[in-house]
């Protein structure tokens, strides 16, 4: 099984953020997890265009871009010109969500959905046809460096289930309390892409933090 690993901004050193993302991207990190929140949906406010338009003066590399803010929408036209890749936001924070899905398709960004943990997968069941990610935060979001939900690997199996049966390449990403520890569970429930904070961005050799995760996850598949 093929395992990506997306180390998450909210962690970095912005005073360092050029420095810290090569080296990240230097350890096999394929994707850069950008965390936008408009404290309101959820209780903090982080990054948007300005931070996304910096990051692209000197990497090419994926951006995999999460809102968690209401009216998501209002962000699709923005974001794809920036560069975006993945554009993924929470069901419960719009109405015409399968509208939006095509809209950040048809742009040329993939396309995301994510849950909460109280939020139930039967949020994404209409649509899991449209879907080329489904997010499960592991974390109730808004802040980094939380513990890893145990629950939540079930709910990977879960998701992991309801994918194969509408036989859907999307990506299943896992983003909270992702370290050495609890990577392998979330990898053998069925999750291929994992969103890392303080495990890679904490740790005194990001590159290294970056390959002890895959090696975490792989090793105990």
């Amino acid at each position: 099984m093929a395992v990506r690993i997306a180390p998450s901004l909210l962690s970095t050193d912005l005073g360092r953020l050029r420095e810290q993302v090569e080296a990240a991207l230097e350890g096999g990190a394929e994707w850069l997890h950008v965390d936008v929140m408009d404290g309101r949906f959820v209780p903090n406010l982080t990054f948007g265009a300005p931070l996304i338009r910096a990051i692209r003066r000197f990497t090419d590399a994926p951006l995999d871009v999460h809102l968690m803010v209401l009216e998501p929408e209002r962000y699709i036209a923005e974001y794809a010109e920036l560069g975006v890749n993945v554009f993924t936001f929470h069901p419960e924070a719009t109405v015409h969500v399968q509208r939006h899905l095509a809209e950040a398709q048809a742009r040329g960004m993939a396309a995301g959905l994510a849950l909460n943990p109280s939020s139930p997968l039967v949020l994404v069941e209409e649509v899991v046809g449209d879907l080329d990610l489904l997010l499960l935060m592991s974390v109730n979001p808004g802040y980094g460096g939380q513990n890893y939900l145990p629950a939540t690997t079930e709910k990977i199996r879960r998701a992991r289930a309801l994918l194969d049966r509408a036989q859907s390449a999307a990506a299943l990403e896992v983003d909270g309390g992702i370290t050495t520890d609890t990577i392998a569970a979330a990898c053998r429930a069925g999750a291929d892409t994992f969103v890392a904070g303080t495990a890679v961005f904490g740790q005194p050799d990001i590159a290294a933090a970056v390959r002890a995760l895959q090696r975490a996850c792989l090793e105990k598949v």
